[in-house]
């Protein structure tokens, strides 16, 4: 029943613009990070390795989540049109069912626009800029693990997008907690890593301060170990359960329509 409700979903989006975000929003930001590198430097210093920092650099700390809660107001305004809701949660289904189809659809979603995101530094650094040899297999297997630590943010946004009617207001509060999970790490505030938007923000950037020669982020970024893949993806998943939890008992016990 839960591959039925990830398909419906995935009906329902065969129009939608959330394919657009998709292939643009990434290939704005390598395009952007790349260019204004080239720009001011002149070249990529350390081939791969700069490319891939300045392209995942800011499109992780400040972009990345805002991107995923456009996908998930996108996912969810089909719902708060006319009686749609209504025949949602009318459907014979358990009220979990419903999340996690919603957060799966989302979750494919933001898994296919990190792909785009490394087919076009590859693309880029391969047939624009030339560079030698290929992107290291250390940042493709980052990518697998933003992969996973994307899912409690889809799963926080589409909890915020299933009780808002509003498209906007989702999207603001990401960019808010975007930015104070940032600015918390910057700080270094203690346990602030364990929360979604600032675990995202980290493993965007793991395994780059090792690769940069004098160059990395201004707060602490782990080396790419089997203990921080594995960490990543344990608390990854605690926190989508946490909350795909949470959200199924308020729907629960909720009249959103009220």
């Amino acid at each position: 029943m839960t591959m039925g409700s990830i398909m419906s979903e995935f009906l329902k989006l065969k129009r939608s613009m959330s394919w657009s975000v998709v292939v643009l929003l990434p290939i704005i930001m390598v395009v952007a990070g790349s260019g204004s590198t080239i720009a001011v430097e002149g070249e990529f210093a350390d081939g791969w390795h700069t490319l891939w920092v300045r392209s995942i650099g800011f499109y992780g700390m400040a972009i990345l989540p805002v991107g995923i809660a456009i996908l998930a107001s996108l996912v969810w305004r089909v719902e708060h049109k006319n009686s749609n809701w209504n025949a949602l949660m009318s459907r014979p289904v358990p009220t979990w069912q419903i999340v996690v189809g919603k957060i799966a659809a989302i979750s494919i979603l933001a898994a296919v626009m990190q792909i785009v995101l490394v087919a076009a530094v590859i693309g880029l650094g391969k047939f624009v800029f030339g560079l030698p040899g290929m992107l290291p297999t250390d940042y493709l297997i980052t990518s697998l693990l933003i992969i996973a630590a994307q899912v409690p943010v889809v799963a926080f946004q589409s909890a915020l997008s299933t009780f808002a009617r509003s498209f906007a207001a989702p999207v603001a509060i990401a960019l808010v907690l975007t930015g104070a999970s940032t600015m918390a790490l910057l700080l270094k505030i203690p346990g602030v890593a364990v929360t979604p938007y600032a675990l995202l923000t980290r493993t965007t950037q793991t395994g780059s301060a090792t690769m940069l020669t004098g160059q990395g982020t201004s707060f602490d970024v782990s080396a790419l170990t089997p203990d921080v893949v594995g960490l990543t993806i344990g608390l990854s998943a605690v926190l989508a359960v946490v909350v795909i939890a949470g959200t199924s008992i308020i729907l629960n016990h909720t009249d959103t329509r009220t």
